[in-house]
Order: C-alpha cells, then structure tokens, then sequence
C-alpha cells in the first residue's frame, strides 16, 4: 500500500495527528534521501484488556503500515510485570497472545494490509546475555533521579520505590537498539522515557533514534479510559446494547470542545478508520428530521457542536452505531476463533468472589438498653437491684 505513495505523502501521513516528533528531519532523510523503509516499534505491557482506547494507537500504527512503514509490536510481557507486577507472571504469556488477537484483528478491521507488521515477544530477547550486559552498562550512567524521573507518568509510583521500576526506563530504551528500528512511537506521557533514550543511548555507543507521540486522548467520561473502571471503558468484545448503554453514559459538557472526550474520539478513532476503510474519512450524525449531516473533517464537526448544531444527544447514538460497525469484525473472529476463546479464558481467568460473611458485632453487656443476662435466664428486678447496690458499695472511697 506504501508503494502507491509518493515519498512526499508517505512522509505527510506518518506525521499526520501526532502531538510532537521529536528529529523528525530523520524521518524525511530515511524516506526521500536514502529511499528505504522506516522500522519503527510501538511496545504495549500485557497487563489488563485491551479496550476501546487502543484504537487510537492502533489506528495510528495503520496509517503508519499504510505509508509503508515496516511495523514491530513489542509485547512487553517482562514489563508487564516489572511495574508494580500488574500482570501476574503466571499469566502474562497467556495475555501477550491475547493481545496480539487483539491487535491483529483491530488492524483487520479496518483492512489494512499486514505484511510489513511483526509482533515480538519481550522475553524472547531481553533476558539474553548481551542485552543483559547493556542494561547494566546503562545502570553505570543513567542516575537513580533520571530513572525515576524518565518513568514518572509510566510507571506506577510508590512511596517506597521498588527498583523494578527504575529498570523499566532504562529496558524501553535499550528495546529500540535490540529490535533494530529506526524510530519508536509512544504517547506523550511517554516522552521523558524518550528523552531519556537519545540521552543515554549514545553513552554506550548507540545512536539515537526518532520519537513519535500520539496524544493523550480523553476517555469518554472526560477522564483517562480505564481498564480498572468498567463504565469508563468499552472492551473489545463488549456486545452493541452494552456498547450502546455505555456511550448513553459518556458525559460530555454541550457547546464545549476543549477536554471533549466524544469528540476526541471521533478525531482519532471514527474519522481515520473511516479513511483507512472507505479512502476518506466518513463520520455519519443522524438528525430526529432530515438527512445526516456528514462529516469528513474534525474542523467542521468541532464548530458544529460548539455552536449546538450538534448536541451530545445526537452525538452519543452517532458514535455509538460507528463504534459497532467497527467492532463488528473484531467480535466474528472471536467468535469464529476456538483458540482465541480458549485464550482469553487462560488470560483473564473470572475471579473467585468469595460470598461476604456479615460479622457480628460484639456490643457488651452494658451498651444502653441491654440488661444483663444471667446463666440460667433473664435477670429479675430484684437481682438487679443487688448487682447496682453492690457496685455503688464498691465505688465506695476507702475511708
């Protein structure tokens, strides 16, 4: 697909949508001087589902397979687990395999060509004796600070560090000499890692490489779409009624653009698969009279919801309905696919829940309104007029 463009529009959709490239003259000396290819690599942990959000990497990777791009996915199974051991170790592999169903069938999706995309496992290189023997080298000259500081917006951070969390840094940068790529594409949050990498790659005699980042996108409740919270999040696998409740919840302020999760969704999800899909992008808003409005730029959508042309009324359902047209292939792989069932079953296992046992809270005897119980049944009146006399008498100061 590269092949039927110009170096020139290769190079204009590789930079397409990207919050910043950091050297990205190199991008245009590999493509229109040296007239190769650019190998690049984007790396995901498998830790928790794969979920809607990941089109807009993904969706990215396409465009990027569609410049001719040669495309290595990094299933980052060590470290999955080097950061706070969010993946159980006994479960990574299984989920590195689900993430690759996963992948390769969102790229199906939207019918890009795969040929030139390479998925590789962490763990099949990094454990390795000479990517070993770098890793320590960049232990000597990376300073504990820059570690911590490279992974502040990556790495869950705790009170008290784990060193796990100091080595991640320093692998992701290292995984771009030992996968052989030109280039390694992120989100913004990933940008000190980045940074880190053209600092201290050269220290051990390795060149450094382009960085593309995509933006931090919001999540359809205003907030980062989330594994760990159900609702802010729409799973890959989730049928269209739950697909369409959960959009009917998404919040999103009417004639307010700025921080807009649906509409960053559209930007970076709907429109550019409705490129990759149909040859340009194509979103559909139905109306309650008339004919859809149609939209081919964000620009035109944007200044229609902002003078409520356009409502979040209006725009759920849309989004909706494009959201499982685009599941749809997705789901009759799964469902064609024993071994992806058997997989994800291995993957994420459901959890025991154990039923909630009431605990029985013991009050005493002399909370208010309980009478004290005598071993053979209820105290009479006149016991109790005892057991009071005989505590006033043992109260009583020693004279």
């Amino acid at each position: 697909m590269g092949s039927q463009l110009s170096p020139e529009e290769r190079v204009a959709l590789i930079k397409k949508n990207l919050q910043e490239i950091l050297q990205p003259e190199l991008i245009d000396d590999i493509i229109i001087k040296q007239q190769r290819e650019l190998v690049m690599y984007w790396g995901t942990a498998t830790t928790g589902r794969p979920h809607c959000g990941y089109f807009v990497p993904i969706l990215k990777i396409a465009e990027f397979l569609k410049a001719g791009v040669r495309m290595k996915i990094l299933l980052a199974d060590v470290h999955a687990f080097l950061d706070a051991m969010k993946a159980p170790i006994e479960l990574v592999e299984e989920r590195a395999k689900y993430y690759k169903f996963c992948i390769t069938s969102l790229l199906q999706a939207v019918q890009v060509p795969i040929d030139k995309l390479e998925f590789v496992l962490g763990s099949s290189y990094q454990y390795n004796s000479a990517y070993m023997r770098d890793l320590l080298k960049l232990t000597t000259v990376v300073s504990e600070h820059d570690s911590k500081k490279a992974g502040s917006e990556v790495v869950k951070q705790e009170k008290d560090a784990k060193l796990s969390g100091l080595i991640y840094p320093l692998m992701q940068a290292l995984d771009e000499e030992y996968l052989g790529v030109d280039a390694q594409f992120g989100g913004v949050d990933q940008r000190k890692i980045f940074t880190l990498a053209i600092e201290a790659l050269p220290r051990i005699g390795y060149r450094d490489r382009i960085h593309l980042m995509n933006p931090m996108v919001p999540g359809l409740h205003g907030g980062k779409m989330s594994a760990s919270e159900p609702d802010s999040k729409i799973d890959l696998l989730d049928p269209p009624d739950v697909v369409r409740k959960k959009l009917k919840k998404a919040y999103a302020e009417p004639k307010v653009v700025e921080g807009n999760g649906l509409i960053a969704f559209v930007k970076y999800v709907l429109l550019p698969a409705g490129a990759l899909k149909h040859g340009e992008p194509y979103f559909a808003v139905q109306q309650r009279e008339g004919e859809p409005l149609i939209y081919t730029d964000i620009e035109k959508l944007q200044d229609d919801y902002a003078n409520d042309v356009i409502s979040p009324q209006t725009l759920k359902p849309a989004i909706a309905e494009a959201l499982v047209e685009l599941l749809a292939p997705i789901q009759k792989t799964f469902q064609e696919s024993k071994e992806w069932q058997e997989n994800e079953s291995k993957a994420y296992p459901p959890a025991d829940k154990k039923p909630k046992v009431k605990k029985v809270r013991d009050k005493g005897s002399r909370y208010p309104g309980e009478k004290e119980k005598l071993p053979d049944g209820p105290e009479t009146d006149e016991v109790a007029a005892e057991k009071l006399e005989k505590m006033k008498l043992e109260s009583k100061p020693t004279e």
